[in-house]
């Protein structure tokens, strides 16, 4: 929970989780980019995989990245998830 510093009585205010926040307007195109790559030689390394990754998890700066399998993924703070839905979209 976070506190106000403005008011003595220490209100809470209300923060969004992350889990529900859209950050598909934010998304650099290079990334995007990226990401369709590893996704597009994964599937070609690996074409017999019944499994589909829920997305991607890239860092920002080196564009390396990995197929997140999992619902909830943990990121560090240099990199960024994008899901499945964007990077198939541009493939097709």
């Amino acid at each position: 929970m976070v506190y106000s510093q403005q008011t003595e009585s220490r209100s809470p205010i209300s923060v969004e989780p992350t889990e529900t926040m859209h950050f598909s307007g934010l998304l650099d195109p290079a990334l995007l980019q990226a990401a369709r790559q590893i996704y597009r030689t994964y599937y070609e390394v690996h074409p017999e995989e019944m499994q589909r990754p829920i997305g991607i998890a890239i860092d920002r700066y080196s564009y390396r990245g990995k197929l997140i399998f999992r619902q909830k993924p943990i990121l560090l703070p240099k990199e960024c998830f994008i899901p499945l839905g964007q990077i198939e979209s541009g493939l097709m």
